[in-house]
């Protein structure tokens, strides 16, 4: 009996010292089991960064961020004593407190429940939310946009989608984050969001805070998003948005030199505050903008491809003397209205006068001269190979391809080739008669605000221009990519660049846009009047100043308007002053303000604002 009493007891320590073993392992050991037991007990908070701020190029503020509050609650711990009390308190409906409680599977994981409250309505709650348990307060920042102007160069930033988060091979989001959705806010999004933080905290097993794990030595701050000095002119911005009110079209403004764009208008536009953080309200606004017949989402300086017009007369000068096609000498083409029409001037014309009276035969002639050089022996190959060699040299002046704009959603407008006329023309045998509507920007080319602004800049730098750009410098270092600095040669000789720079400046001084001439500055510009098949004709005008040592390169689209020295030319004249003068100074100048002001081609927009 006292054998097997013995024998129990031995039995009974040796088991308990194998659980002593066994504890020993775990806790001092075998570190699995510790970092199973901190992975139980820690919980990881993401700290967001505050997102950098744009600037004008003077250093005026265009975006900041201002605070917002999101409000959590934790179905465990959440108790609410009169359900339409609580419901009155947080503004909310019954039925959406009961839609946000069954999402609630998880009994201690917090849930949405009020997002992006501004400042001042959480200063309403703020005392009273500790007498709620269950309730937790995020503190956020969404985008504030001081000067209300510039929405769709600075595009909007919005709630991560589904393909956000598909595309985003880092892992940086989360359902609920921010991104940039459109414009300098999407395309500079990797410098203006910053770097995520972390903060590791302890919490019990009811998901409560205890306290931070390890007094913070494994938190990382967040960092702030980098700052970008816009290229943009806010105070020109603003104005130019004042004279395209009611109209439909788009201004674009660039400084030749730098390539830096001062001004980009697309009109009608929108407040960009209508689209600022998440929620229904925000959602309404946006499916609102979308549904305008007016398309205000839409930016028509890099995406509308109109047709140039007459504008267009000036690069198909410069080729053609390059080409010696043209002569500034001996080249003259009389006015034959039976070929197409035109309006009154004096004939015959050399380039210069061909370029001062936008004469429209003239260009049918040369673009004859231009394309059938005598390449090949049978006519519609020489055609052919005269149209693709046409077609190159634009190119190079950044037309018919997109320029490389630091701006999403770019179009490349569109300047035909052979290859195009044969899968997109009516017959496979065309000939030359049936595209001389090219030669005055007409019929199949295409080009957007931008690239017209871009060639006023390449004529103004008599041969060369630095692609257009939004940015002169990203954070405190001012960085610039390289390709915002670089020159790009179009292959014509400056004499000529200049000889149609002296030729434009006579089309402001006693040509087809005397409405643009100013005084004291020399304004060197081309008029276009381009046909639109869907109503009225299209106002076109493209100019820089002064003539020499240029400060602006601006071209100006309004729709529906008609002749292109009316209402774009008198719009561009005013920019310009504007911006070298900095304000619009004679009667007779401020006349012409009031003539453009007046001027409504949008009679539903005032409708749509008082709705």
């Amino acid at each position: 009996m006292i054998e097997r009493k013995i024998y129990i007891q031995i039995a009974v320590l040796f088991v308990g010292f194998v659980f002593l073993m066994k504890l020993l392992d775990i806790q001092l050991i075998d570190s699995q089991y510790k970092g199973k037991a901190d992975k139980n007990m820690l919980s990881r908070v993401v700290e967001y960064p505050l997102r950098g701020m744009i600037y004008d190029r003077h250093g005026q503020l265009i975006v900041n961020n201002k605070p917002t509050f999101d409000l959590y609650f934790i179905p465990k711990q959440l108790f609410i004593k009169d359900t339409a009390e609580f419901c009155e308190f947080f503004s909310i409906e019954k039925s959406y407190l009961h839609e946000q409680l069954a999402k609630a599977k998880r009994k201690y994981k917090s849930y949405p429940f009020i997002k992006h409250l501004s400042m001042q309505d959480f200063a309403k709650i703020q005392d009273r939310l500790s007498d709620i348990p269950g309730i937790t307060v995020v503190a956020r920042t969404v985008r504030e946009y001081p000067s209300n102007s510039m929405a769709n160069i600075l595009g909007y930033v919005k709630e991560v989608d589904k393909s956000d988060l598909k595309k985003d091979t880092t892992n940086y989001y989360r359902q609920g984050d921010l991104i940039g959705k459109s414009g300098i806010e999407r395309y500079y999004e990797n410098y203006l969001r910053g770097k995520q933080g972390v903060k590791y905290v302890m919490t019990n097993v009811r998901g409560m805070v205890k306290g931070s794990y390890k007094n913070g030595k494994l938190d990382t701050l967040p960092v702030v998003g980098e700052d970008l000095i816009s290229s943009i002119d806010l105070d020109l911005q603003q104005y130019g948005e004042k004279l395209m009110q009611h109209k439909k079209g788009a201004i674009v403004a660039i400084e030749p030199s730098t390539g830096e764009i001062l001004t980009m208008i697309s009109a009608p536009s929108y407040d960009p505050n209508l689209l600022t953080g998440k929620g229904k309200q925000v959602s309404k606004n946006y499916v609102k903008l979308l549904n305008n017949p007016n398309k205000p989402l839409y930016n028509r300086a890099i995406q509308s491809p109109y047709p140039p017009g007459s504008t267009y007369k000036t690069v198909m000068a410069l080729v053609g003397l390059q080409d010696k096609a043209l002569d500034t000498v001996h080249t003259y083409f009389s006015c034959d209205k039976s070929i197409v029409g035109c309006h009154g001037h004096p004939s015959p014309l050399n380039v210069h006068g061909s370029i001062q009276h936008s004469c429209n035969p003239w260009y049918v002639k040369a673009l004859r001269q231009v394309v059938n050089q005598g390449r090949r022996s049978d006519p519609r190959e020489d055609t052919r190979v005269g149209l693709d060699s046409l077609h190159d040299k634009l190119l190079k002046f950044g037309l018919g391809r997109r320029l490389g704009l630091d701006l999403p959603y770019e179009h490349s407008g569109r300047v035909p080739s052979t290859k195009y006329y044969d899968e997109n023309y009516y017959t496979k045998n065309w000939k030359l008669g049936n595209i001389y509507s090219i030669s005055i920007g007409q019929g199949e080319v295409g080009v957007v605000p931008l690239q017209m602004a871009n060639l006023a800049a390449t004529i103004a730098n008599r041969g060369w221009y630095i692609t257009p750009h939004m940015i002169k410098g990203i954070g405190d270092s001012l960085y610039l990519p390289e390709e915002y600095t670089a020159k790009n040669d179009t292959g014509v000789d400056a004499p000529y660049f200049d000889y149609v720079a002296r030729a434009m400046a006579d089309v402001v001084k006693a040509g087809t846009a005397r409405r643009a001439f100013i005084e004291d500055i020399v304004v060197c510009g081309k008029t276009g009047t381009a046909q639109n098949p869907h109503g009225e004709d299209h106002s076109v005008f493209m100019a820089f100043a002064p003539l020499y040592n240029p400060k602006i390169a601006i071209a100006v689209y309004v729709e529906n308007a008609g002749f292109g020295g009316t209402w774009a030319a008198p719009i561009a004249s005013l920019m310009i002053e504007k911006y070298i003068k900095r304000e619009i100074q004679s009667n007779q100048r401020k006349w012409l303000e009031q003539y453009v002001l007046s001027g409504k081609f949008i009679e539903e927009e005032e409708k749509e604002s008082e709705e």
